[in-house]
């Protein structure tokens, strides 16, 4: 047990002292705001306060966890212990930083309810980010400085003992599209042949025809290929589905198609199912609703997990709609543009609502890298992808957290710009099982 001392207590300090003691550290914390409750204390002692009353620890606040408003922050930057840092404080403070005030900015997604400059996708992007400013993107820097703390804890009070953590391995896939050429309505298919004939692209117009007759299977059925990965290094995927109304930048099978509720079903006897919501659902919860009721049924159960289709997050309400419709998990919290850390931690956490003061039930899971990040947005070829990516991982296993990554069944083809990248995939998952727990299938919903 350690005591933490704040002459205030809001509901923003006691959130990310649970996240930091409880979820990070693994420990148990008591809060008080009565100084002679905490003289009287003896064991591991925290002050968060302006100066230390005894020889216990001392963390210096700048006020962010103690207000109730949002309001543009001005930051100064620095470094300690080789880790980027802000709201610094005393130099005569144990740590040098409000390092509760910068982990709630990072975890909070504080940035995402300001103004933001989006593109053509309604998103915020990484280059909006302060990490991405500040170059520590691809630092886990919350897990960072709790480890640090962790230390000074362990000097400080050597009989304190923290639960050993072990390193998790998250693997996800998107399926946007089912099947690139087959099971798509009559009218899809005309269309899209004479399409491939007006741009001249005549391998894609005998592909599709090959396909179409049976000679060749489709590029995107890739799903006997991740089984038989899944089998070789023992671990399950975790499926979204995208299952909206055709549109746009909503083009995967009808619902209604026998052929797509199969593969759902097959899919879900051995994997955890989520949603994918489309771009349609985002300003619509009755359209978020029927789109969630149509895999509930052809699951024939609750869905509770959910990853944004295009990663499109609007804070705070994208996440009180899924509350709302029963999602307890969201796999959304990443860049499209960028690998990396986008709230500054690779642990699950509870998403807080900013507008209300109060943490929720919904649990945010981070992903750190994407298929698409790697090969349309960075222009790696597959080298360069798996040593990016094992360069991430090895910061995530050192602080213990979970990596996530975020695959589509048609990168996954080994064919055309996907040429060459099983072997990403492959290599991955390996570095990832090599000490790691998989997606748990247990309980399966």
């Amino acid at each position: 047990m350690i005591t933490i001392y704040s002459n205030t207590i809001t509901s923003r300090l006691n959130y990310i002292l649970h996240l930091f003691f409880n979820d990070l550290l693994g420990i148990a914390f008591e809060l008080t705001s009565d100084k002679e409750k905490f003289h009287q204390r003896t064991g591991p002692k925290i002050s968060y306060a302006a100066e230390r009353s005894g020889d216990e620890i001392l963390i210096c606040p700048t006020g962010l966890v103690f207000e109730n408003n949002i309001k543009p922050q001005q930051l100064e930057i620095a470094e300690w212990e080789g880790m980027k840092i802000y709201y610094p404080t005393s130099s005569s403070a144990d740590i040098p930083f409000d390092i509760f005030s910068a982990s709630f900015l990072m975890v909070s997604r504080y940035k995402e309810y300001l103004p933001y400059r989006t593109g053509e996708i309604n998103r915020f992007e990484a280059t909006e980010s302060l990490a991405f400013r500040h170059g520590f993107l691809e630092e886990p820097v919350i897990n960072q400085w709790s480890q640090k703390l962790k230390a000074i804890l362990q000097q400080r009070y050597p009989a304190l003992s923290f639960p050993v953590k072990h390193f998790q391995f998250i693997s996800t896939i998107d399926i946007d599209n089912a099947y690139a050429f087959k099971h798509k309505s009559f009218f899809r298919t005309s269309g899209a042949l004479v399409q491939s004939l007006l741009n001249r692209d005549i391998n894609n117009f005998l592909a599709r025809i090959a396909t179409l007759l049976g000679h060749d299977e489709d590029p995107y059925n890739t799903y006997g290929y991740i089984d038989q990965i899944e089998k070789k290094y023992g671990f399950t995927s975790l499926f979204f589905f995208l299952v909206g109304n055709y549109n746009r930048y909503d083009t995967n099978i009808n619902i209604r198609n026998l052929a797509f509720r199969k593969l759902i079903k097959n899919i879900a006897a051995d994997h955890l199912i989520g949603i994918h919501p489309s771009t349609s659902s985002n300003k619509n919860i009755s359209i978020l609703q029927k789109e969630i009721s149509r895999l509930a049924r052809v699951l024939e159960g609750p869905v509770i997990r959910s990853r944004q289709h295009f990663l499109i997050i609007e804070l705070p309400t994208t996440y009180l709609r899924l509350l709302e419709t029963g999602i307890r998990e969201d796999y959304s919290m990443g860049y499209a543009s960028h690998p990396g850390f986008r709230a500054g931690i690779c642990t699950p956490f509870r998403f807080y609502n900013l507008l209300e003061e109060k943490e929720t039930d919904l649990v945010i899971y981070p992903f750190q890298v994407m298929d698409v990040s790697l090969r349309q947005y960075m222009r790696l070829n597959p080298d360069e992808a798996i040593k990016k990516t094992k360069e991430l991982m090895e910061k995530v296993k050192k602080v213990n957290g979970t990596f996530v990554t975020l695959w589509h069944n048609e990168s996954l083809s080994d064919k055309g710009v996907w040429k060459g990248w099983r072997r990403v995939f492959e290599e991955v998952i390996r570095m990832g099982k090599e000490e790691g727990t998989s997606e748990r299938k247990e309980g399966k919903q």
